[in-house]
């Protein structure tokens, strides 16, 4: 985690509608707005009562520091993120941030690969500001069953190096899986790479299955059910298993994430992390496991 979080009372600046079930919801929040970094996340609630009991979660998508704002990619699946869809500008939210350990920036000499499935978009466009910013134009695979799942295809800065649209009814951009659009590039480009992945955890299981079959790091944002924000319910753990660790632990995907190495998450089906099962391999004949 990056900063401190800090609760306040918000107003809706802005709210544009994408077609439903998406809307950019714009809020003031001084903090967020100035330590928000991409990966992180802000728990939120609209109005001021005390129901419904529990904030959600979402992934920062933009900031404006000098307008003390932030902006949120919502999509209305229930009653809290509806409730936040239905507000009118100046109307109050609840939110506590910025929250979480966000992406880290890829060495120089690593091209950076953006891989989003759905709304799992969100933490992207922060991202990718913030390697522009640094003369570092990413490639962004964006990928949905339909065309109606990629609400922000048009929200890029052109000046990403690309932009590789991907939707399995092939109503926009290459159809198929985009996990499969990345293994073609990675093909026909044998440079050194590093992946970035946000978006259901099928997929991010499938690029961490890429990383490990092409010996390339890679992190991976996951998004398991939070209640807090903050480590005290633990309605979010995850499997997280390093390198040295002869057992997996149980780790807080709120503080200690969202943002993981994607080798060290024992995923669902597996017994071990990528980077447990590279250690035992590397060991010598007769070392202690």
């Amino acid at each position: 985690m990056t900063g401190m979080a800090v609760n306040r009372i918000v107003p809706l600046v802005a709210r544009e509608a994408l077609g439903d079930p998406y809307a950019l919801l714009t809020f003031r929040h001084r903090e967020t707005a100035r330590e928000g970094r991409a990966g992180q996340f802000v728990m939120i609630k609209a109005g001021l009562s005390a129901e419904p009991p529990l904030r959600r979660p979402f992934s920062i998508l933009s900031t404006d520091p000098a307008a003390e704002t932030f902006t949120l990619l919502v999509k209305a699946i229930g009653p809290g993120s509806g409730a936040l869809c239905g507000l009118e500008p100046t109307a109050l939210a609840q939110c506590l941030g910025p929250l979480g350990r966000p992406f880290t920036t890829p060495p120089a000499e690593e091209e950076a690969l953006l891989v989003a499935g759905g709304y799992g978009i969100a933490p992207f466009r922060l991202f990718v500001e913030q390697l522009l910013r640094e003369d570092r134009p990413p490639r962004v695979f964006y990928g949905g069953r339909t065309r109606a799942d990629l609400p922000l295809l048009d929200r890029f800065p052109p000046v990403v190096a690309e932009l590789f649209p991907a939707t399995e009814d092939g109503s926009l951009g290459r159809r198929g899986r985009v996990t499969e659009r990345v293994e073609e590039w990675l093909d026909s480009h044998r440079v050194p790479a590093r992946l970035y992945a946000c978006g259901p955890e099928a997929m991010l299981q499938a690029v961490a299955r890429l990383a490990e079959e092409r010996d390339l790091p890679a992190e991976v944002s996951l998004d398991p059910w939070m209640g807090c924000g903050v480590g005290t319910c633990l309605g979010c753990v995850v499997s997280i298993q390093g390198a040295e660790e002869e057992r997996a632990h149980y780790r807080c995907a709120c503080t200690e994430g969202p943002v993981f190495d994607a080798a060290r998450v024992v995923w669902p089906g597996e017994s071990a992390s990528r980077a447990w099962r590279a250690a035992v391999s590397h060991r010598p004949a007769g070392a202690p496991a």
